[in-house]
């Protein structure tokens, strides 16, 4: 039995407004290069990447697994063999200096942070809501807004038919058979179908969009209208609330002595 997905207010804000808004913000974590900022600043995008996308909390946390392995990762690899004056631990290659410990867990906690914004878009937004509020809002052209969403609806398309001609050659004995020869016969039997399929495929998409006048500059009629609501404002207000609230926060209760990474 599936676990029903909850639809919070981070799925009704306007998918450009969305993108742009964390675009930004990926700008801004890279100027960031106070610790403790960067810490608080993590815990605030943790809010909705943990409450805010709708996701059961099992589900969170697997999503959040292979971030964690990036996270410590990162952050090991300049801890273990960062540069630095002040000598915390040393055996053989390995050097710990108080400089790469901070240096470590800022570039881990960056990455973290970008992770988790990534994968909180991707789970509150709608590709197809997506590109329309694109055109609608970022004047995007017809043509390449639904030649992308073509492209997304063609890949679950595509793996179904890999699908298929794996059981077609496993019936005819091709993946029994074991050896170099087998396994270069194997790599040359799955590509050439597929490109041939998915040419086809996108040369009668191409003649469908043209057939409708997609490379035509006339204003066009959209089946989804994508607007603006208090939820944006809601969205945008928590990032500045939050943000300078984190800001504040970092400055009064520091966790590590260090205000900037770089020095």
């Amino acid at each position: 039995m599936k676990t029903a997905i909850k639809e919070r207010w981070l799925h009704k804000i306007n998918p450009a407004l969305k993108l742009l808004t964390l675009t930004f913000l990926f700008v801004f974590a890279v100027t960031i290069h106070h610790l403790n900022f960067m810490i608080t600043f993590t815990l605030t995008v943790s809010i909705l990447f943990f409450f805010c996308t709708g996701q059961p909390y099992k589900h969170t946390l697997l999503f959040l697994l292979p971030f964690l392995l990036v996270f410590f990762s990162t952050a090991v690899s300049m801890i273990l063999f960062g540069k630095g004056e002040t000598t915390l631990f040393k055996w053989e290659i390995v050097h710990v200096t108080e400089e790469s410990l901070y240096r470590g867990l800022h570039l881990g906690f960056r990455a973290l942070v970008f992770a988790m914004m990534g994968i909180t878009f991707v789970l509150t937004t709608k590709p197809v809501q997506l590109f329309y509020s694109l055109m609608q809002q970022f004047k995007l052209q017809p043509k390449y807004a639904y030649s992308f969403m073509a492209a997304i609806r063609l890949i679950p398309i595509m793996f179904e038919e890999l699908q298929t001609i794996r059981d077609a050659q496993k019936v005819r004995g091709v993946l029994s058979q074991k050896g170099i020869r087998s396994v270069l016969k194997k790599i040359k039997s799955l590509p050439i179908p597929l490109l041939s399929q998915s040419i086809r495929r996108a040369f009668r998409i191409a003649v469908a969009m043209e057939a409708k006048r997609f490379n035509s500059s006339n204003e066009r009629t959209f089946y989804y209208h994508i607007g603006f609501s208090i939820y944006d404002l809601f969205f945008i207000g928590y990032f500045v609330l939050t943000i300078s609230l984190a800001y504040l926060f970092s400055l009064e209760f520091p966790l590590f002595p260090v205000t900037d990474v770089r020095h």
